[in-house]
């Protein structure tokens, strides 16, 4: 694997040293998110997302997974996340909170993350697994490769994206997560299907799925909900 460019922080993380991008707002403080790669890697997408986040405020991070491997080919991004344990990232996510909670620049006693496709996945075990350092979590058509742990960790308050187009994370599929997390950790997902298809956000376009208007009304949501739990 290379070097990704865009790679500008390291942070330990599960007994080694892991890669992030890291966008401060120009305000030089605010509240922390993190933010989760899709399949393809960190990219410039997901780097152009944490700067949109700093503008709005946020002291935003993006872990690299891949350790510096991108691809814009559908074929050899699902290797790449068939190839990462889910434990392991989730505990490289983990170092990431922890890195954030201890910036200087970050205000809020816990964070948020935001994640997309495999990323909105990694969201919800992550929110899990770290209990009450997420304040606020928010999956973009979240999915993983292998069925979701226990939830019975989860206590943020929890905002989803869905496309009701989505082969990927068909609606029925949906409605049984958001039944199954709030059954395990009592938290009610406040989850929204909008008509298009997986990866409406992406504004590369890369599955040709891209929807300008539904990624407005999301991001405008995720900002408001953002806004409204850390502090």
């Amino acid at each position: 694997m290379t070097d990704n460019p865009l790679q500008d922080v390291t942070f330990p993380s599960n007994g080694g040293t892991a890669h992030g991008y890291l966008a401060v707002p120009a305000s030089g403080s605010g509240p922390g998110v993190v933010v989760i790669q899709e399949w393809w890697g960190l990219t410039n997408h997901i780097a152009d997302v944490t700067n949109r986040l700093a503008a709005e405020g946020f002291v935003a991070l993006a872990p690299d997974l891949y350790g510096g491997s991108t691809t814009h080919d559908s074929e050899e991004a699902g290797r790449l996340m068939q190839e990462l344990p889910v434990d392991r990232a989730a505990r490289d996510l983990g170092g990431a909170v922890d890195y954030l909670l201890g910036h200087e620049a970050v205000t809020s006693q816990k964070v948020g993350a935001v994640g997309f496709c495999m990323g909105g996945g990694f969201v919800l075990v992550l929110a899990a697994q770290q209990g009450d350092k997420i304040g606020a979590a928010v999956p973009f058509y979240g999915l993983l490769k292998e069925d979701y742990p226990s939830f019975a960790g989860l206590t943020a308050p929890l905002l989803g994206h869905f496309g009701e187009q989505d082969d990927f994370a068909p609606t029925d599929a949906v409605r049984e997560l958001a039944s199954r997390i709030e059954a395990e950790s009592g938290v009610k997902p406040e989850f929204h299907l909008y008509p298009a298809g997986h990866a409406f956000f992406n504004d590369e376009n890369h599955l040709g799925t891209y929807d300008a208007e539904q990624a407005q009304t999301a991001w405008n949501r995720t900002l408001e909900f953002l806004r409204a739990h850390l502090s």
